[in-house]
């Protein structure tokens, strides 16, 4: 079954962090490019299905979209 998951893909200084969004546990992704970090994320979301079972695919609640926001916290 092929299903589409919404993937956020952070850049950093020393390169890029993906995680997708809907997925029960976590999941994360690296690379030094935007597609590095893509391919190593969709390879990890197989494994984890893989290994978990399809019910990690929360199909009940899927993400409509994703938001950045910026608060400012007292350290």
């Amino acid at each position: 079954m092929l299903r589409d998951i919404k993937i956020i893909i952070e850049k950093h200084s020393d390169g890029y962090v993906a995680y997708p969004l809907g997925l029960k546990g976590a999941v994360i992704g690296a690379g030094d490019t935007y597609e590095e970090a893509l391919s190593d994320v969709k390879s990890a979301i197989r494994f984890h299905i893989e290994t978990f079972g399809a019910e990690v695919l929360n199909t009940d609640e899927q993400a409509l979209e994703a938001f950045v926001a910026e608060a400012g916290v007292t350290a």
